[in-house]
């Protein structure tokens, strides 16, 4: 038998965890770097506990995605006398309970002590760790997780980072710093069997200060973030040696290096029936970063894309154990959409046979490129505890251009091109989200949406040509324009409305909406039809900016409706304009007219498209590699 890591016990001081420590250990005492590299100093007396997010051994998938069954905890120790306890939870744990059958007294010392602990793993443990009790300060280095496998059970793995990148030079040359410090210049296996390939959609980057070996930047177009993946993945099938694993990773995002070797570890001694799953990070919350906003998504019923699992803290221990235990509840009625799951692209590793087999993705710049490519792909699905990012949350980073223009047109594409969404009611979608933007009076955007399917229209050659970037750059730049606070502030003024008294409370609830006034709020569009009186003359709604906010109580009967986007500090007001809603409402029409006439002629020319929009000959000419 080999031993064989499976993830370091990682203790930090990057911004995340300063900001939540509680994801790497709960201690009654500080802890701070040690004054020797790769050392860390426990205060004391005192107790530090690691079972958590970062630090707790997800024994429970481990054994199932897995070949692993046995585990064991390595330290190394020098300071004051101490003891050392295995932890454990189960499915409802809040607290760790300590195991008492694997504990080892540790006298003080000035010398390093080396301990290997074999853990006590029972059938429903599902996180198991340990905790240290010191009489005093305890020094700490070194201290790992590892399994015992046979040697012909460690799988040959090569795996290649692709960042795709437009201007983020902030995010990217710390990503890359960390890279080069923490993986390529580390100890562990994955050192030597690692490439970074950085796709630079902006062509900014200064690839001679940055390049390394192990680290490569590609200039490209700016294909969006569909054409950049697919370069990567080009890149990483002609590296030598070829790529086994691809790990897709947004740019603007905080790492942690430990995610990445955890990753490696795992597709090292991955077990038959997940050998060709994609592993699927979380998205923690850069601003909250205790949150994890999502791990994996779905496309629902309804034709939109859904979180699977609930937001959750992972500094509550017994949300991490929860986070481990969540099944997909697709076997429930109603939930059966749940199973058109996927992993999204801010973190995921895709096995290069699945590439090889199921080809690149389609040239649909941005917004619904890794949704697509998993249903497609249909694989298994790995998330652990500790594989992460930490990113933006949505509501942070709303964009009309890609919300309403790109998740219309590349929802279809995609529906059409590879069945995607197969129960997904996107034409139910797309009309809903064109009635919801004229209900609050938002014209602009209505016809935004109304555009993205008019792109579809065009058929499957419009898209293979290059341009992608264009469609976006002319959505950015027709959508709804909103303009800073101080500027709203005095027009809203105007309407007598004080927005120094608002708070995201006011703006974000909505009031009692009862069936009568929806009935006829939607018969009416608000409004805009058959009727005058239905508006209340001077009546001012103040609402959230998003385009999914439909606070319809509030404004139901407005004249005018305020749009706040509170974290962006900025808005728009905007007035009702009958002719206005006409106009959008014929240009739906027509559009809605050539789907229902050209919808199946449609469906067999995208779908005839398929094989050469994925293929690597087509990718390489579209972004000029040939």
């Amino acid at each position: 038998m080999t031993q064989f890591k499976i993830m370091n016990v990682l203790l930090s001081d990057t911004p995340q965890f300063l900001g939540c420590p509680l994801l790497l250990t709960r201690s009654d005492r500080l802890w701070r770097r040690g004054a020797e590299q790769g050392t860390w100093l426990l205060e004391g007396p005192g107790s530090h506990d690691f079972t958590t997010f970062f630090n707790g051994a997800s024994v429970q998938k481990w054994r199932e995605y897995t070949v692993a069954q046995d585990f064991f905890l390595h330290i190394e120790l020098r300071g004051a006398a101490a003891t050392l306890i295995e932890t454990r939870t189960g499915a409802f744990n809040w607290y760790s309970d300590e195991v008492s059958e694997a504990q080892v007294e540790v006298d003080a010392s000035n010398q390093w002590q080396s301990i290997d602990l074999p853990l006590v793993v029972k059938d429903d443990d599902v996180v198991v760790s340990f905790k240290l009790v010191c009489e005093g300060a305890v020094e700490v280095r070194n201290a790992y997780f590892y399994t015992e496998v046979e040697q012909d059970q460690i799988r040959d793995v090569e795996l290649a980072l692709c960042t795709t990148t437009f201007k983020k030079e902030e995010f990217i040359e710390r990503n890359i710093g960390l890279v080069k410090q923490e993986i390529l210049a580390s100890t562990d296996l994955i050192a030597k069997h690692f490439h970074m390939h950085v796709v630079d959609n902006g062509r900014t980057l200064d690839a001679a200060s940055l390049e390394a070996p192990g680290v490569t930047i590609h200039p490209n177009p700016n294909a969006g973030g569909a054409g950049g993946f697919a370069r990567g993945m080009i890149e990483a099938m002609e590296q030598e040696p070829r790529a086994t694993h691809v790990l897709l990773m947004d740019d603007d995002v905080l790492v942690s290096p430990e995610s990445i070797i955890r990753t490696f570890n795992l597709l090292s001694i991955v077990n038959d029936k997940y050998a060709e799953a994609f592993v699927s990070g979380a998205m923690m919350n850069l601003d909250e970063p205790n949150i994890r906003w999502e791990d994996m998504g779905f496309v629902g019923y309804d034709g939109a894309f859904h979180p699977i699992k609930p937001i959750s803290r992972m500094d509550v221990l017994h949300d991490v154990v929860a986070n481990e235990t969540f099944d997909i509840p697709s076997y429930l009625p109603k939930c059966g959409d749940q199973e058109e799951h996927y992993a999204a692209w801010w973190y995921c590793v895709i096995p290069m046979t699945q590439i090889d087999r199921n080809g690149l993705p389609l040239p649909i710049f941005v917004r619904g490129d890794d949704a697509e490519y998993s249903r497609r792909c249909k694989p298994e699905f790995i998330t652990m505890n500790g594989i992460c990012i930490w990113h933006l949350s949505f509501h942070m980073r709303y964009s009309a251009a890609q919300e309403r223009y790109q998740m219309v047109r590349n929802t279809l594409i995609d529906h059409y091109t590879t069945s995607f969404g197969g129960d997904a009611d996107f034409m139910g979608a797309f009309e809903k989200m064109v009635t919801r933007e004229l209900h609050k009076f938002n014209y602009t955007n209505a016809e935004l949406a109304i555009k993205g399917l008019e792109d579809f229209l065009k058929g499957p050659e419009w898209i293979m040509q290059p341009v992608a970037e264009q469609a976006f750059m002319d959505a950015n730049r027709t959508c709804e324009k909103l303009i800073p606070f101080p500027e709203l502030f005095e027009q809203a003024k105007e309407l007598g409305v004080d927005l120094t008294e608002a708070t995201d409370w006011k703006i974000y609830r909505d009031r009692p909406f009862e069936g009568g006034d929806k009935k006829l709020l939607e018969l009416t569009y608000n409004g805009q039809r058959f009727t005058t009186s239905y508006i209340e003359k001077g009546k001012v709604a103040v609402i959230d900016n998003v385009g999914w906010a439909y606070p319809a109580g509030k404004f139901q009967h407005a004249e005018y409706i305020i749009s706040m986007d509170l974290p962006n500090h900025q808005g728009i007001i905007r007035h009702i304009d009958r002719e206005r809603f006409r106009q959008v409402k014929e240009r739906l029409r027509k559009a809605l007219h050539e789907y229902d006439e050209r919808k199946d002629e449609l469906a067999k020319s995208y779908s005839a498209a398929r094989a050469e929009m994925t293929s690597v000959p087509f990718w390489k000419q579209y972004l000029g590699i040939a």
